[in-house]
C-alpha cells in the first residue's frame, strides 16, 4: 500500500523517541486522519496531552493488512476542527479530548460530556455538569414515548443511564450516559510509574486484569529495551486465554438465561468458576492478579501445576462443548438470537468496533493475528468470524473462539520451555514514546504511554475496547423490540468502569 499521509510507523510493543513522531501542521494531521481511514486504516486512539497554549494530539492508527501502526502528532490551540462527520469512530475521541484538555472540538454535531469530570488542568474551567446530567436526543410525535434505564439496576450490574425514544414497542433511538464510576485512571498515572502503577493497571477492568496488565508490561518492557523469556510469553498468553474463556463460557450462559434457557445458563455459570480456578491455580488470583509484571511473569507454573491444569481444562472443555451446543439444539434460543439486534458491517468499520462484536459484522480482525505480541507471533490463534452481526453471531462467535482457546492453552501447556520467569526492566527511556495493544477477551486493548526528560509518565492514554462498542449497542437496538434491549446488553456485555476510566 502507497502510504502518502505522514506517520512513523511501528511495530505492536515498539517504543521510540518523542523527536521522531512527526509534527504536523493541525490541518494536514486532520487531513492525514481522513485519508488514512479512507484507505482502511483504523483509529486505535486519538488523545490530548495539555499545554499552556491548549493541547499537543496524538493519533496511533492501525494499518489494514501488514501489522503497522501510525504515529503523529499536531499542535492545537484552544479550538480544533471537529471531523467526525467524515470520521465517525472519531466522534468519542474529540469528546474525550474537549473534556480533558478543556477545548473545543468545532462543529461536532453532540458535543456532550463522556464521563463528567473537570480538564486535567486545573486552570481550565470545566462543564458543572454532575454526571448524567446533559441534553439527551428527544424524537417528536404524539405516539412517541421516551423511556429512561438506569443508572440503577435491578440486578448486580455497573452503573449506566439508558435513554429510549420509542413509538409504541419499537425503539428509534437508544442513548447511553455513562461515567458514574470515573475514577480518575488516567490522572493517576501520570508521574509513574510508581509501586501501585501496576495494581492500578490490573483493576482498570476487573475482569480484564490479564489483558491490561499484559499490555502495561509491554510498554514498559519498550520503554526498558526488555525482552521476555519465551517462557514467561507462554505463560502470560495461557492465563489472557484463560481470562478469555471464563468470560465467554459466562456470557454464553448469561445470554441463555435472558432467553429463560436454564439448563446452558446453569452450566455455564459453574464452568466459568472452573476457569476461573485454573487461573487461580496459576497464580493464587481467579482474576489473573500478580501473574503478568513487566520482564515477565510473577508466578511460575512448575510441571505438575501445568499438568493439573491440563486435566481440569479437558473435562470443562467436554462440559462446556456439552452445554453450549445445547443452545444451538434449541430452536426457542435460536428464535430469539437470529436477526435480533443487527449491526452492518458497513457500520461496524464506520464506527470503530473492535473484539467479538466487530467479528461477528464480518469484520476479519484480531490483534493476536494482525499486530502480533508475544508467543502469538509464533504460535497463531485462529480467528472466528460471522457475517450476520446478531445476537446469534456475537455469541456463536464467543463459541468458536472458546475452542481455540482450548486447543491453544492445552497446546502450551503440553511444550513449556524452560527458561527464565522475570528479567529485570531498566528505567524507562526519557522523552519517548510506546505504543502496545493486547486482544482482550472483548477486544482491542490500546496503551500508549509518553515519557518525558526524567523517564516519568507525561501522559498514559487507555483504550478499552468498550469505548469503540458501545455505540455498537446503541445502533443494534434501533427499529428492535424495546424488550430485546437486555439480550442485545448482554450479547455485547461491555464494561462501564473500562470505560468510565
Amino acid at each position: 500500500m502507497t502510504r502518502t499521509f505522514s506517520l512513523i510507523c511501528l511495530r505492536n510493543g515498539e517504543a521510540v523517541p518523542v523527536a521522531s513522531v512527526p509534527l504536523l501542521p493541525l490541518e494536514q494531521f486532520l487531513q492525514d486522519i481522513i485519508d488514512a481511514t479512507d484507505r482502511g486504516w483504523r483509529v486505535a486512539s486519538c488523545f490530548g496531552v495539555p499545554t499552556d497554549a491548549g493541547a499537543t494530539l496524538w493519533c496511533l492508527m492501525a494499518a489494514p493488512n501488514d501489522g503497522l501502526l501510525g504515529l503523529m502528532r499536531t499542535e492545537a490551540g484552544m479550538a480544533f476542527p471537529s471531523i467526525c462527520r467524515l470520521v465517525p469512530q472519531l466522534h468519542l475521541f474529540e469528546r474525550e479530548i474537549a473534556e480533558q484538555c478543556g477545548i473545543t472540538p468545532e462543529a461536532h454535531p453532540w458535543p456532550k460530556p463522556v464521563r463528567f469530570h473537570h480538564p486535567f488542568m486545573p486552570s481550565r474551567k470545566g462543564r458543572e455538569n454532575v454526571v448524567g446530567d446533559s441534553d439527551y436526543y428527544r424524537v417528536g410525535g404524539e405516539e412517541i414515548h421516551e423511556v429512561a434505564v438506569g443508572p440503577v439496576h435491578a440486578g448486580i450490574i455497573e452503573p449506566g443511564h439508558f435513554r429510549f425514544q420509542c413509538h409504541g414497542e419499537e425503539v428509534f433511538s437508544l442513548e447511553i450516559a455513562l461515567g458514574y464510576q470515573h475514577r480518575g485512571v488516567e490522572e493517576g498515572f501520570l508521574k509513574g510509574p510508581h509501586p501501585k502503577t501496576l495494581f492500578q493497571m490490573e483493576t482498570i477492568a476487573g475482569d480484564t486484569t490479564i489483558g491490561h496488565a499484559l499490555a502495561y508490561a509491554m510498554v514498559m518492557e519498550a520503554l526498558g529495551g526488555t525482552v521476555p523469556s519465551a517462557r514467561a510469553e507462554i505463560i502470560r498468553a495461557i492465563a489472557l486465554e484463560l481470562e478469555r474463556l471464563a468470560n465467554h463460557a459466562g456470557d454464553l450462559g448469561a445470554l441463555a438465561g435472558d432467553v429463560a434457557y436454564l439448563p446452558t445458563a446453569s452450566f455455564c455459570g459453574r464452568i466459568r468458576g472452573d476457569f476461573l480456578n485454573m487461573t487461580a491455580h496459576l497464580c493464587g488470583s481467579r482474576f489473573g492478579r500478580g501473574i503478568v509484571r513487566p520482564g515477565g511473569i510473577g508466578f511460575d507454573v512448575s510441571e505438575r501445576q501445568a499438568g493439573e491444569i491440563l486435566d481440569r481444562l479437558t473435562a470443562a472443555s467436554d462440559d462446556l462443548e456439552n452445554a453450549v451446543g445445547l443452545l444451538w439444539d434449541t430452536q426457542s434460543v435460536m428464535a430469539r438470537f437470529e436477526g435480533t439486534g443487527k449491526v452492518s458491517q458497513e457500520t461496524a468499520r464506520e464506527i470503530g468496533l473492535v473484539g467479538p462484536a466487530a467479528r461477528a459484522c464480518g469484520i476479519d480482525r484480531d490483534v493476536r493475528r494482525d499486530t502480533p505480541f508475544g508467543i502469538y507471533g509464533v504460535s497463531p490463534v485462529t480467528v472466528a468470524v460471522e457475517e450476520s452481526g446478531d445476537v446469534f453471531a456475537r455469541a456463536h462467535v464467543r463459541w468458536r473462539e472458546a475452542e481455540a482457546s482450548l486447543h491453544f492453552v492445552a497446546e502450551q501447556l503440553r511444550q513449556l520451555p524452560g527458561g527464565a520467569s522475570v528479567k529485570n526492566t531498566a528505567t524507562p527511556a526519557p522523552d519517548s514514546v510506546a505504543v502496545a495493544l493486547t486482544e482482550g477477551w472483548r477486544g482491542e486493548i490500546c496503551h500508549v504511554a509518553i515519557t518525558d526528560g526524567t523517564g516519568r509518565f507525561a501522559r498514559y492514554k487507555v483504550v478499552d475496547p468498550s469505548f469503540h462498542n458501545w455505540t455498537g449497542l446503541a445502533l443494534a437496538l434501533r427499529n428492535q423490540q424495546i424488550s430485546d434491549f437486555p439480550l442485545c446488553n448482554k450479547s455485547f456485555n461491555l464494561s462501564y468502569c473500562g470505560f468510565d476510566l
